[in-house]
């Protein structure tokens, strides 16, 4: 399968050795403006709330005493909020991060309000970074996020993050349920309207993390990079469900964490299937309605009653499954 990169295109001048200056920011999820409502021949002003969409620059900072080094890694459009989160698990899913025990505590505050839209990272002395994968500065839109050679070379890269390919198994039921307790829990989602949402549940439906943003991969780095400062990567009993369709960025994004079943409220893409495919991903889409589609790993979800019983009696003639490596099948 050819994979060909899709990068997007920073607006010329962004990135440069120079810090990037960024605007100031509220800092809120949720902005207020007035706005004309027209319902039928009527039309009414009045205040709304809108999500709130602002750049965000993420910094590293890295290298011996002596010689720190600042570099400037990524400016992406966010919703403000778990901002460090945020940074965190992007750098964790191009390969830049591998262990919380490399980072220092925050120490970035705003001193005014230009500075809320910076997150800077510290690597405490002696952690080692691939200076090749700094040297590509990133720009993220809402939209569509970061996807390409990079992202590929981060999945593909040897991590401790296995996809057991049985476990963990999900019911139906549990999966059909999964739409309505993200959407009880997204609460600027429902002053707005205007937000995406990544929830992490257990395989019993149980809502554990959930962060919006007004981008989807946004959403699922917050997610992860607040598993990852927890400690708790890989994520091997867990399911990620997002609000919108299953993309590439998002798959991949899912299998560096080492979560076995990816779900999607919309469709996936054909390239997120293709991964999916290779890497032994659960991938379900279309969640709503008591409905779903399976587009791979469908040995996990269990759709008829029995269907546990068989999975366990198979298991014990054949003996337990050898965990494999997210990466062993390279696409």
């Amino acid at each position: 399968m050819k994979i060909e990169p899709c990068i997007p295109h920073a607006p010329e001048g962004i990135f440069s050795s120079e810090e990037v200056s960024v605007p100031p920011v509220a800092g809120k999820s949720a902005s207020r403006t007035q706005i004309r409502r027209v319902d039928g021949t009527r039309a009414v002003v009045q205040e709304d709330e809108v999500a709130t969409e602002e750049p965000l620059e993420i910094r590293l900072t890295f290298g011996p005493p002596e010689a720190r080094v600042t570099r400037s890694v990524s400016v992406t459009m966010r919703t403000p909020g778990a901002d460090r989160e945020l940074a965190t698990g992007f750098l964790f899913g191009e390969g830049i991060l591998k262990s919380p025990a490399q980072l220092e505590l925050p120490t970035v505050r705003a001193r005014s309000s230009a500075a809320a839209n910076v997150v800077t990272l510290t690597l405490r002395d002696g952690s080692d970074v691939e200076l090749a994968r700094l040297e590509r500065n990133f720009y993220m839109s809402s939209s569509c996020g970061v996807c390409g050679k990079s992202s590929l070379a981060a999945l593909s890269m040897a991590r401790e993050a296995f996809l057991d390919a049985r476990h963990p198994i999900v019911s139906a039921e549990t999966i059909h349920a999964l739409p309505a307790a993200l959407r009880a829990a997204q609460s600027v989602f429902a002053s707005t309207g205007g937000l995406h949402a990544a929830g992490l549940f257990d395989a019993d439906g149980t809502l554990l993390d959930i962060h919006e943003d007004v981008g989807r991969h946004n959403a699922v780095d917050k997610v992860v990079g607040a598993q990852f400062l927890a400690g708790r990567l890989p994520l091997r009993d867990h399911i990620l469900l997002v609000s919108g369709r299953a993309s590439f960025e998002l798959v991949q994004k899912t299998l560096m964490a080492g979560i076995p079943v990816f779900a999607a409220v919309g469709a996936p893409s054909s390239l997120a299937i293709d991964v999916a495919q290779a890497y032994g991903l659960t991938l379900v889409g279309f969640v709503r309605d008591a409905r779903f589609n399976i587009y791979s790993g469908e040995q996990r979800v269990v759709v008829q009653q029995g269907e546990t019983q068989h999975v366990r009696e198979t298991e014990q003639e054949e003996g337990p499954p050898a965990a494999a490596p997210a990466h062993a099948a390279r696409p």
